[in-house]
């Protein structure tokens, strides 16, 4: 394994790409040379990271590629949450293809062992291989979501539904799933919907030409789904997550993604004031960006829970743009009451934090394991790519939360149209009663396996043992 280097490609979005600077350093504190491809403007976000982990004795870097300029995408955008509008999607997703060329020469140069691939780079897979490097592609997402999207995308069991509130339940899965016709891409796409299916069923594709898939996830968590996987749909693939708990110091923590909004004292002192189990932590990750008649749905529904909170709210263009949506006089009201950051959160230090009780998400793969790796329930509010299918397995399979009643598979602009009276009775839920506390230990169940699969001997430390001593004897191991 001395010298083994493996290349990690991700896509150009914060969801993305810190999962992947995760896994570049997991893979360096096992003695492999891990070097990271981005573009210049995104290549500040991985500095830290690399530097903290060459600074123990590890090898990282990072490689440059030129984004392209390309007519329609607004200058030095080079990251899908600078995109003013979903509909520039097509634009951007078009621009990364043209990266190929510069990918293929960065390969043919370093020959790396293997190339780990970002799912919306399908065209990778076909560009590692000319080169005879094996790939192995990055869903970001669960074991769950992924045999749930294979039989859709096999069966298609809502080609005969009329009305998008028709429902039906996803074949061939070891539990009963129900969706909705709504909660699936709509049949009548924008050409942003259009462009990302279509780009799902590229993934598909080229995931059957790769090495094999690498999951963030550990096997004590979807133990049905990781064995549907690998031995009813037949596909090569190594769990070895909870990818986040490799940082384990406070620095780590904090400093992981963005610089965060709010100064991390201010914020534990306040959650510190707070008793345990009594602050509902509320972020709909970087991308969804609710309208502000939504916005005022929630900010009503968390008054009238009389529940404690902590509001992330992505910043708007302008100071009036970031306002318009608050009730009068809303925040003088909830004045120790609640707390909004208006801007990026220190995720990981909030969730830890004792006084948090429950978490509403947007069911991101990457908050949904926070989530869980913390020990803290969920309302769930989707709105799109596989985040219906997280809901799922969040309420339905390991039970550890409550539907908000989000039913619109819609890109960027939020999960549906909740009314205040929806989100008051998710909230109270969550924190109070007799099923909290049920889902509660459920969830002290689940972030101890959680802990335990990343340590020495655990299911994901041994799978990730296992990877490398594979791709160290490529290709007789294929």
């Amino acid at each position: 394994m001395v010298g083994l280097q493996v290349f990690f490609f991700p896509a150009m979005a914060h969801g993305h790409m810190i999962p992947i600077l995760d896994m570049a350093k997991l893979f360096a504190s096992r003695g492999v040379h891990s070097t990271i491809i981005t573009t210049p403007l995104n290549a500040p976000s991985f500095a830290e990271g690399v530097q903290r982990s060459n600074d123990l004795g590890f090898q990282m870097r990072v490689k440059i590629l030129e984004f392209p300029k390309v007519s329609g995408l607004p200058e030095n955008c080079e990251n899908a949450h600078q995109i003013p509008s979903p509909a520039m999607l097509p634009v951007f997703f078009a621009a990364t293809r043209m990266l190929k060329d510069q990918l293929e020469q960065l390969l043919q140069e370093h020959r790396p062992n293997c190339l780990v691939a970002d799912m919306f780079f399908p065209w990778a897979t076909d560009s590692a291989a000319k080169f005879d490097i094996p790939t192995l592609v990055f869903h970001g997402s669960s074991f769950f979501a992924s045999c749930a999207g294979e039989q859709m995308r096999l069966h298609r069991p809502f080609k005969n539904l009329i009305n998008d509130s028709d429902e039906f339940f996803v074949p061939n899965l070891p539990h009963k799933v129900k969706l909705c016709a709504s909660q699936i891409p709509p049949h009548q796409r924008t050409e942003a919907e259009t462009v990302f299916t279509k780009m799902l069923n590229e993934a598909k594709e080229s995931e059957l030409r790769s090495y094999g898939v690498i999951v963030n996830s550990f096997y004590e968590l979807e133990p049905d789904y990781a064995d549907h996987y690998r031995n009813v749909l037949n596909r090569r693939a190594w769990h070895i997550g909870p990818l986040s708990l490799c940082n384990r110091s406070f620095e780590e923590k904090a400093q992981r993604g963005k610089q965060a909004a709010i100064n991390e004292d201010e914020c534990f002192k306040w959650l510190n004031s707070k008793h345990s189990n009594s602050v509902l932590y509320v972020c709909f990750g970087s991308v969804s960006k609710f309208p502000s008649k939504q916005l005022h749905e929630i900010a009503l529904g968390l008054e009238a829970s009389e529940q404690q909170f902590i509001w992330v709210v992505r910043k708007g263009t302008n100071d009036l743009e970031m306002e318009d949506w608050m009730p009068e006089g809303f925040e003088e009201r909830m004045k120790g009451k609640g707390l909004i950051i208006r801007g990026w959160a220190p995720q990981m230090l909030i969730l830890d934090h004792e006084a948090i009780g429950g978490f509403v998400t947007h069911c991101g793969w990457n908050s949904t394991l926070e989530g869980i790796t913390a020990g803290v329930p969920m309302v769930t509010w989707p709105s799109f790519a596989e985040q219906f299918y997280n809901e799922k397995l969040i309420t339905d399979v390991l039970r550890i939360g409550v539907a908000v009643g989000a039913k619109e598979w819609v890109i960027g602009t939020g999960g549906g149209n909740i009314k205040r009276d929806a989100v008051e009775t998710a909230v109270r839920s969550i924190i109070t009663g007799e099923e909290a506390e049920e889902r509660r230990n459920r969830c002290k169940g689940l972030k101890e396996m959680a802990r335990k699969a990343v340590e020495e001997g655990g299911s994901s430390y041994s799978d990730l043992n296992a990877l490398i001593q594979e791709l160290s004897l490529y290709p007789s191991s294929f």
